[in-house]
């Protein structure tokens, strides 16, 4: 994918002019088709703009056969071209697929020769592989006109709707909804605006994050695949490495949408692509990275009505990156830990998951020690009356979050201390209240009170004081301690819960940014924003004011990145496009965060000053406050008001809103925490409480308003991706979608919006100074050998490269600092072109590697098979001759034994080799690893059969250096078996005994009490009684006589007889006598070694590999700087300088010019009827002349006829 160099092989007759196309495209006028022989394939690149079909995959991928060309489209030169060039060259043309390879159909009756088509913008490129190359060399062409399917499954599936919302033909709203409903009804939940990526949440697992789906978007641009989360990640990781920018993905929706997975997959995307070796450091920080996921999900995830897994809390993950792209770092900042549902849930939905997983997987120490039950015991987990979850399983989930806190480094100790404070949470939900006597709250369990206090190592006392007791201290100094009633004291105990687990969890995020603190150098980061979406319920507080406003936040600062500052750029950068009108939701910021005139959050603030004591009498004061504001987002009500958000309008209560933004602990449960004996309870709350601070602390809202602007902050320094998620329904149904909701999610995202912005502006901008840096080597001007040659602006450079790539003058402008480019179809082709620079220059470095090794290789091979000729092939012939002395000179040769190309090798059947046919054989029979093989060969046995002649059998011999082997292959209940039918060690061997004849028997004198001697035949006897000799040299008797004698029974000898009366040449055993025939003299010895055949010394290396320009070679252009270029068929002979004898390659033919009258003297016509003059090509080539279509038979292809003279014949 990407931009390619044009130039489309088709079967054509050798010479074609193809006239100036009608309308529009005068850049085209002119073009011509011209034939060139095979070597003519690779041309110096020039550089070359192309928008691939399937950047378009709602069109036909054969541009050929396309009815309907995009003609509002980037590739609609190429599609009028392309039209063009079928007209000229035959009905053959198929169009490139994703490989870059062609199926060209030669038309009938024409030579089979290739025709190179250029485009007036385009560039000519080898073949990618030699067998392309040598198939189009040949003019070989494919039987089949249908292109290659897609690679990936993914890109065969037919398009549903569009990929790209930009793409719709009415932008609007309800266009936006439908597309995505049927895009989602086909399984394909991901679509694009522009760069953004809007995602649906399936409900279901479609099989799109394997390890194969996640490959194929490997190194992929943007466009290259279908829309997908993985394409968003690969964008972000390469973009860091390719432009050492921060990045960052910010991902938004409501609750349920599908926020969190989308932060989990980028994650894992990253994890994979993103290098470090096995058990290192950087696969450590991986390990580390992914595993807070189960970890951070446990403590911030819980069951809600609208999500069975919603993340009750926000994160950054940050994650830092070492120049060469290795993750070595990363570090979390939470966000709106909702600690209220800690004490309290509505029905049907419940606490975090680890309360559940606790009580259901605790181990039985915890039980024992932190009195761990399950969870209907516990108020705070039993109150909704929900306990199980379709799809979640407690017990395992357990078990991943145990396993988490191991891989990040959480020591035993620390764990029991997090599950220690877990179980006081659960016991303090069951300290219960009741009014006693005086009417204040006094406790009606006091076990659950000592047990608590034993959790958190206080005094029982202290305990039931710090809750049951309020301290106030009023502004005259004076330290009241105010009994609390029943009410007072159970909010006071739902306070404490609140307090420990929001600090532990606060922990437990610091003590993994230490475990993931960078160990090395860090260049760059990638951040992923994970924060719960905007809320709208029956009743909305204080929680989901602070929800509302971090969306409000992140709104902000996409409306400030991808529309604002994108027209404000455009204005400043004097760049012609037409402005969008947008809401601009700062107003809404300023309404709950300004201090000047007050927000919302300092009317709460201001309210808790004036009536502090009375959380009612706040409430009211803070209501008067929001009377008195005139906003026209805001609309006070009767104990509410009403913010117009860009989500849709929120009602708010005010009732206990402003006890909530104190968020305050009692100075009581202070003072106990600080008289505990355990020192994770200080690690949790290391403040020194001040008695005589009255001072305000921090509210909630001052907090959440600092955390938010620091993340805004931080987001404004990254390249941002965006990710918007929607929920189709709200009953968690795959297959669901209800219009209404969705259409409501689309018009709160802005996505009506961010198309109209996206089709009226530019996809990409980069100043002068870094586009010349990234691109100057696509220039001839502006480059040489990789390096920097402009001595002008950069503006200028930059223009000169825009120009030399030929990209049209539509698709980008050039603003007062920047240069901006229309389409990512045109900066992918920039890409890739950069990308083949490169490709080139390491195949040249390749190539001349090639070479030298080559030569390296084949020099070492002539000096080895000159050493082996002379050194080891000297040792067999040695060998051999030591064979002629073993046998004494008594015995007759066979005339193969004697030949000079004879050697000795010993293990024919490889018995040595460490694989193969003999290395199964060695493992069968279990022969030792001392024990090596001298020799081995099939041979035969004589069997003694009962009741008639003896018969010989097939066998392997094999010698040692210590024993002699004859080894049976036999069928076992028809199962094959190597075994050991015989073996002696060598030592036991008292002679040998042969005959005088060519024979090739022998037997084995063993002299066995219990066996027969063997009798047995093979036919390199005479070298296995070398080999045998050189491994015994002391007891080696060879007793050559006219019988063999041996042992046919134990003790008993027998002598076998040996006649020379076989018929044939083959030796054969019967009735105790061997039969064989008349051979060559005992006194024989080998014959002369036979001369090789002389061969021609081959040369070092390859032509194509010691000559430029590949096969065929071409002359150098180092040392020919005078070689002129060659003129293009049609060019006038007067503009064309007489090119050098050295660099003619080939004769170029001058065509003749056209008339306008017939030149035939037997025909009488005086004009063509046709709009256009047409060529006339005759065979042979040196009959050329013109005619009219009179006289010639019409082979016509539409608008170019070219026709073949008549008269002729041919």
């Amino acid at each position: 994918m990407g931009c390619c160099d044009w130039a489309a092989p088709l079967h054509c007759p050798p010479t074609a002019t193809t006239p100036p196309i009608s309308g529009g495209l005068s850049s085209l006028s002119g073009t011509t088709a011209h034939c060139q022989g095979s070597s003519d394939f690779g041309k110096r690149r020039q550089g070359t703009w192309k928008a691939a079909a399937n950047y378009f995959p709602n069109t036909t991928t054969s541009f050929a056969t396309s009815s309907k060309p995009l003609r509002d489209s980037p590739i609609a030169p190429i599609t009028e071209y392309l039209s063009v060039v079928r007209a000229s060259c035959g009905p053959a043309l198929t169009a490139r697929n994703r490989d870059h390879s062609y199926n060209p159909t030669p038309s009938p009756g024409v030579s089979s020769r290739i025709c190179m088509i250029r485009p007036p913008w385009g560039i000519t490129r080898r073949a990618k592989d030699k067998a392309a190359r040598a198939e189009r060399s040949a003019g070989g062409a494919s039987s089949s006109a249908k292109p290659k399917k897609a690679t990936y499954d993914t890109t065969k599936k037919k398009e549903i709707g569009v990929s790209d919302l930009t793409l719709l033909r009415t932008v609007s709203n309800e266009a936006i909804n439908d597309n995505l409903k049927q895009r989602f009804e086909g399984g394909q939940i991901y679509t694009y605006i522009g760069h953004v990526l809007v995602s649906v949440n399936p409900f279901r697992d479609l099989g799109i994050y394997t390890d194969q789906v996640l490959n194929s978007y490997r190194g992929k641009n943007r466009l290259e695949m279908p829309p997908h989360v993985f394409a968003i990640a690969e964008s972000a990781y390469y973009n860091m490495k390719a432009y050492k920018e921060n990045q960052c993905v910010i991902i938004s929706g409501e609750s349920g949408a599908g926020k969190t997975e989308a932060a989990k997959r980028i994650m894992q995307y990253i994890a994979n692509v993103s290098g470090g070796e096995a058990g290192g450091d950087i696969q450590q920080i991986k390990d580390m990275v992914l595993a807070t996921n189960p970890l951070l999900e446990s403590f911030g995830n819980a069951k809600t009505l609208r999500n069975n897994n919603s993340s009750r809390f926000g994160k950054y993950l940050q994650i830092h990156f070492n120049a060469q792209g290795e993750p070595v770092g990363a570090d979390i900042t939470n966000y709106l830990l909702e600690k209220s549902r800690v004490v309290g849930q509505i029905t049907n939905e419940r606490n975090f998951h680890i309360f559940y997983q606790f009580t259901k997987g605790a181990s039985e120490n915890y039980r024992q020690m932190f009195g761990i039950q399950k969870p209907e015991t516990y108020l705070y987990t039993s109150k909704s009356k929900c306990f199980n979850v379709d799809g979640i399983d407690d017990l395992a989930e357990y078990q991943d979050t145990l396993n988490a806190m191991k891989i990040i480094g959480l020591s035993q100790a620390e764990q029991d201390n997090i599950f220690r404070m877990l179980a006081a949470i659960l016991w303090t939900g069951n300290l219960v209240f009741r009014e006693g006597d005086d009417g204040y709250a006094t406790v009606s369990d006091q076990s659950v009170v000592d047990f608590l206090a034993y959790l958190l190592e206080v005094d029982p006392a202290k305990l039931v004081h710090a809750i049951t007791i309020r301290i106030l201290t009023p502004r005259n100094g004076e330290v009241i301690e105010s009994p609390s009633n029943v009410a007072q004291a159970t909010a006071t105990r739902d306070a404490l819960a609140k307090a420990i687990y929001n600090n532990l969890f606060d922990w437990i995020v610091e003590r993994i940014n230490q475990s993931l603190k960078a160990r090395q150098a860090t260049s760059n980061s990638i951040g992923i924003l994970d924060i719960y979406g905007f809320e709208i319920f029956e009743k909305n507080s204080f929680e989901q004011l602070c929800i509302n406003y971090v969306n409000e936040k992140l709104q902000q600062i996409f409306i400030q990145l991808t529309l604002k500052a994108e027209q404000e750029e455009y204005a400043r950068e004097q760049i012609k496009w037409t402005p969008i009108k947008y809401f601009d939701n700062k107003i809404v910021c300023d309404l709950i965060e300004s201090v000047r005139p007050p927000g919302i959050f300092s009317a709460m603030k201001d309210a808790t000053k004036t009536a502090h004591a009375d959380p009612a009498a706040c409430d009211r004061t803070f209501m008067q406050s929001i009377n008195g504001m005139s906003n026209a987002h805001l609309t006070p009500r009767q104990g509410n008001f009403i913010i117009k958000h860009y989500a849709g309008d929120v009602t708010y209560t005010v009732d206990g809103i402003t006890d909530k933004n104190k968020d305050l602990l009692l100075k009581g449960l202070l003072n106990m925490f600080q008289a505990s004996q355990n020192r994770f309870v200080h690690e949790l709350f290391p403040n020194q409480v001040d008695q005589d601070n009255r001072k305000q602390p921090p509210t909630a809202g001052d907090r959440i308003k600092t955390s938010a602007n620091a993340l805004v902050d931080t987001l404004m320094k990254c390249q941002p991706s965006y990710i918007r998620t929607i929920k189709p329904n709200e009953n968690k149904s795959p297959t669901e979608y209800t219009v209404p909701n969705v259409l409501h999610q689309i018009k709160y995202l802005g996505l009506q919006e961010n198309v109209r912005i996206r089709r009226a502006g530019f996809a990409y901008r980069q100043s002068f100074e870094k586009f010349v840096d990234r691109f100057f080597l696509l220039s001839p001007a502006t480059s040489y050998a990789g390096e920097y040659t402009w001595e002008g602006s950069y503006e200028a450079a930059t223009k000169q490269i825009l120009k030399d790539t030929s990209i049209p003058q539509e698709e980008w402008q050039l603003g007062v600092t920047k240069a901006f480019i229309k389409s990512p179809e045109t900066l992918f082709a920039l890409e890739h072109m950069r990308d083949r620079y490169w490709h080139n220059m390491a195949t040249r470095i390749q190539r001349m590697w090639r070479a030298y090794l080559a030569y390296r290789a084949e020099a070492a091979t002539r000096i080895q098979r000159f050493w082996r000729k002379k050194r080891v092939g000297a040792e067999y012939l040695q060998l051999r001759d030591e064979g002629h002395r073993v046998l004494q000179g008594r015995k007759e040769r066979r005339r193969m034994s004697i030949l000079g190309s004879r050697r000795f090798l010993g293990d024919y059947l490889g018995i040595n080799a460490s694989n193969g046919p003999g290395a199964h054989i060695r493992k069968s029979i279990n022969l030792s690893s001392n024990e090596k093989v001298v020799f081995s060969c099939r041979g035969e046995i004589l069997e003694a059969k009962f009741g008639r002649s003896s018969k010989a059998s097939p066998r392997i011999i094999i010698v040692t250096n210590s024993k002699y082997y004859v080894v049976a292959q036999m069928l076992v209940q028809n199962q094959p078996q190597i075994v050991v039918e015989k073996s002696f060690p060598l030592g036991a061997i008292k002679f040998i005994g042969a005959s005088t004849a060519r024979d090739d028997w022998f037997s084995l004198g063993v002299g066995s009490q219990q066996d027969a001697d063997p009798l047995l035949n093979c036919v390199l006897k005479t070298e296995m009684f070398t080999q045998m000799k050189r491994v015994m040299p002391a007891g080696f008797n060879l007793k050559i006589a006219d019988t063999i004698e041996y042992a046919k029974k134990p003790g008993k000898m027998q002598l076998v007889k040996v006649l020379k009366d076989a018929p044939t040449q083959a030796d054969f055993y019967k009735s105790g006598t061997v039969h064989t025939s008349q051979g060559e003299p005992a006194n024989s010895v080998s014959r002369p070694t036979p001369k090789g055949k002389p061969v021609p010394p081959k040369p070092i290396t390859k032509g194509k590999l010691i000559r430029p320009g590949g096969p065929g070679g071409r002359p150098s252009r180092v040392t020919n700087n005078n070689r002129r270029p060659v003129p293009r068929p049609g060019a006038s002979a007067a503009a064309t300088p007489a090119a050098t004898p050295a660099a003619t390659s080939r004769p170029v033919p001058t065509p003749r010019p056209v008339p306008t009258h017939c030149g035939r003297s037997s025909c009488g016509q005086s004009a063509y009827p046709y709009p256009q003059p047409v060529q006339l090509v005759c065979y042979p080539r040196s009959a050329s002349s013109t005619a009219c279509p009179a006289c010639c038979k019409a082979q016509d292809y539409g608008q170019g006829p070219v026709r073949l003279c008549r008269d002729q014949g041919k």
